[in-house]
């Protein structure tokens, strides 16, 4: 891996902390980014900034200069095949390849939960329009029609009944790429107090959580959702480091749903969170946490 402007000679052995040499993988530098940056300032832990843009893997005779990799690119794609060669060629990173591929893609994210016990809205996958229908049509609706790749509550649709369900579908088909000939169908979870949970698992930890409170069905603080402090509770604790551990672990953010009955069902699970609006409401400083992981990882703890 050949960044720009490298200053470091290549990877030996490790000593300490502020002796480690961590690469950033980044795609533009967000609050996340910054905060996670100025962890790494004060502890006066040398980085490097890894722009995906920018950086070039040399897969025949790749030398690798960092103890450990913190991945925080904002496209799945680039996150992915990083991750892959990084993981291959001997490198630490937090997250993994195995992590990013499973919690990329919300399909793998319901097999590994399920697979785990780990209880979770139910779900139908179909791969035509007319299979599609008589899937939204066996749960009943309404349900939640999601692409199998993608975040931030993007191209997600409600569907209400068959006729939307029907315009959907041939919409879907009509776009016609890859992330569109997939047709994942999930329950709809009503919310009984127009909230959802996000908790944040730090390896077997469940540091923190927040309610999402927002009139639309769709609570994502990205969408104007409005973040509160949500209680950690041993239920919440189990269910979310359960499903943390059920995708490969690491540092993850868990979308909880509440239901009418009180139960929790996790949604999805998400493999570079963001947390910029949840460490006020809760108190805990998240960047710290994140870093304390990044540097274990990198000691091989």
């Amino acid at each position: 891996m050949i960044p720009p402007n490298s200053p470091w000679p290549p990877r030996s052995v490790k000593i300490g902390a502020n002796k480690m040499r961590i690469g950033i993988l980044c795609s533009r530098i967000r609050v996340e980014e910054k905060l996670l940056l100025a962890e790494l300032d004060r502890r006066h832990v040398s980085y490097v900034k890894l722009d995906d843009d920018d950086i070039i893997f040399n897969l025949n005779e790749d030398v690798h200069e960092y103890d450990v990799v913190l991945e925080r690119s904002i496209h799945h794609s680039r996150a992915l095949y990083a991750l892959r060669a990084l993981n291959d060629a001997g490198v630490p990173t937090v997250n993994t390849a195995e992590v990013a591929d499973v919690c990329g893609d919300k399909f793998k994210t319901t097999q590994a939960l399920i697979k785990a016990g780990v209880p979770t809205p139910r779900t139908r996958m179909a791969f035509s329009p007319a299979s599609a229908l008589r899937a939204i049509e066996e749960l009943g609706y309404p349900v939640v029609l999601k692409p199998a790749i993608g975040s931030w509550g993007r191209l997600i649709a409600k569907v209400n009944d068959r006729e939307a369900a029907e315009a959907l579908l041939e919409h879907k088909e009509i776009l016609g790429s890859y992330h569109h000939s997939i047709f994942y169908i999930q329950e709809y979870v009503p919310k009984p107090y127009n909230r959802d949970i996000r908790a944040f698992v730090v390896g077997d930890e469940c540091i923190c959580a927040i309610y999402r409170t927002s009139e639309h069905w769709i609570t994502n603080t990205a969408r104007g959702g409005q973040a509160a402090v949500c209680p950690v509770t041993p239920l919440l604790a189990d269910i979310c480091v359960g499903a943390a551990h059920a995708v490969g672990g690491g540092v993850v953010a868990i979308d909880v749903l509440e239901t009418t009955d009180g139960r929790l069902l996790i949604n999805e699970v998400n493999y570079t969170m963001e947390f910029r609006n949840s460490i006020a409401p809760t108190g805990v400083d998240i960047p710290a946490r994140i870093i304390d992981y990044t540097l274990a990882a990198a000691r091989g703890a």
